[in-house]
């Protein structure tokens, strides 16, 4: 008889491990490796570790790092296994994080933050494809959101541990990043499967080197859009809060902690609407509702009314993956060609993701640090997003719901 504390999608109690490993690996490998960063780019600057040019662009690196990571993620798995490769890159998290404690340079930060990166894109290709195969088909939404949750404990774990350690000086927030991240790994380290279960064999499964379907392109382009509208709000708003409006650190942490929240609820959240209403609506949904947030995000000053813009903000970019991952199910049958759709997804998002960071830099030095162009051009990639879902009405809404990773 199931559990009744069962984590989402775990057949019994032995499927917990699993699902929170992806969770620990989630928190370590993109919660906390990208959105730590964020608290600290003001003190980092503050304290004269780097100038304000310099720390938003080491912020960019570790989306560079994401793209090489998505790229590699599969390869890398080939070679050492599924769970070796996890395993690995939640260590290489950690020392990148020991590493930072010590500003010996530019290069030196930007290689270490490059490599948190790495890790972090080959954690977001490998983690579902090895815990999803063990989960039951019409609950694997939310064991998604469940596994992704770990996006959004990291942005609220950013903003309510940071602060603390940060009272402790900027080393000793490294160092404390970094245990926090060794202790996670080590509490995942025997819960991966040691491979993906199969779930049959016949003309249902595609193989892996079959055509994807049309449909998936146009998913792919979407994602892309979606990840550039997410980095402006995702790397500048807690400096807008704090430098742009004035409103000082304590209410830019204030902002980033709500920020958080919403990123915890939006994992479940989302992952709930690819379940009920499917992931063609509730990816319209998402889209309509982000892009209006950051219409309001730049016209609105009070300190309260941004946190609770933050809210919705904050749910978005761990929000949008369980989501994105089932729609790749929805249009594409089979484990092995589902698993090559969702890299590729994760390459088109992570190159978009890198260029908006780079673009972002640019356009924010260029303007002279006008946070407000940077949300509406966020704004504006959200809504091209939405419009290539509205074309997608076309296309058909799956290609054969053959469903053993879906």
């Amino acid at each position: 008889m199931r559990s009744s504390n069962s984590l989402p999608g775990a057949r019994d109690n032995r499927l917990q491990w699993p699902v929170l490993a992806g969770l620990c690996a989630s928190l370590v490998g993109i919660g906390l490796a990208r959105f730590a960063y964020t608290p600290l780019i003001p003190e980092l600057i503050r304290a004269h570790w780097f100038s304000a040019n310099d720390a938003v662009g080491l912020g960019a690196a570790n989306l560079v790092g994401y793209l090489i990571g998505a790229l590699s993620g599969r390869p890398m798995a080939r070679r050492l296994t599924n769970r070796n490769a996890l395993r690995l890159m939640m260590l290489a998290v950690s020392l990148a994080f020991f590493a930072c404690a010590f500003p010996l340079s530019v290069g030196w930060y930007f290689g270490w933050r490059l490599l948190s990166g790495i890790a972090g894109g080959a954690i977001m290709v490998l983690v579902a494809a090895t815990v999803l195969p063990h989960v039951p088909a019409e609950r694997k939404g939310l064991a998604s959101g469940a596994i992704f949750l770990g996006i959004g404990l990291g942005i609220a774990g950013s903003g309510t541990i940071v602060p603390p350690l940060l009272g402790l000086g900027l080393q000793a927030t490294w160092l404390g990043l970094g245990a926090l991240s060794l202790l996670l790994t080590a509490l995942s380290w025997f819960g991966w499967p040691s491979e993906p279960s199969s779930c049959g064999t016949g003309s249902a499964e595609a193989s892996p080197a079959a055509p994807l379907p049309k449909g998936v392109y146009l998913l792919f382009a979407q994602y892309a859009f979606m990840a550039a509208g997410l980095v402006p709000a995702m790397v500048f708003l807690v400096d807008y809060v704090a430098r742009g409006l004035g409103a000082g650190a304590p209410a830019g942490a204030f902002v980033w902690i709500m920020y958080g929240l919403g990123a915890i609820l939006g994992p479940v959240s989302h992952g709930f609407l690819a379940d009920r209403l499917g992931a063609r609506t509730g990816i319209r949904l998402v889209l309509a509702v982000q892009a209006i947030t950051l219409g309001l995000l730049s016209v609105s000053h009070s300190v309260v009314a941004l946190a609770s813009l933050a809210v919705l903000l904050g749910s978005f970019p761990p929000g949008i993956v369980p989501l994105a991952l089932a729609r790749v199910h929805e249009l594409v049958p089979g484990h092995d060609l589902q698993q090559t759709a969702w890299s590729r997804a994760t390459v088109s998002f992570a190159t978009f993701q890198a260029l908006a960071g780079f673009a972002s830099s640019a356009l924010f030095n260029a303007s002279g640090g006008n946070h407000v162009l940077l949300f509406l051009t966020a704004g504006g990639a959200l809504a091209v997003a939405l419009l290539l879902e509205l074309a997608a009405r076309r296309l058909p809404s799956s290609i054969g719901r053959q469903r053993c990773l879906s």
